[in-house]
């Protein structure tokens, strides 16, 4: 698995990091898929935070800014 580019602009271009901590990010994989970078917030919201959303074992919720979002928008494709 490799990270082969970002959804949308970098966290210092949304303002989104200090550079001497983690930055909210959402980046495109080598296989389609993606990945989230984001605080855990999985102890606070539970492991069952909605009715039929559930988070497994080998899984985390991570919580995103909205402007990491929605500057990922236009990135997102429709398929």
């Amino acid at each position: 698995m490799k990270v082969i580019g970002r959804l949308g602009k970098a966290p210092a271009e949304r303002g989104d990091t200090t550079s001497t901590t983690g930055s909210p990010d959402i980046l495109t994989l080598n296989d389609g898929a993606f990945a989230v970078i984001g605080v855990d917030i999985t102890e606070e919201l539970g492991k069952n935070p909605w009715k039929d959303a559930r988070c497994a074992p080998n899984e985390r919720i991570v919580r995103i800014t909205r402007n990491t979002l929605i500057a990922a928008k236009n990135d997102i494709p429709d398929e």
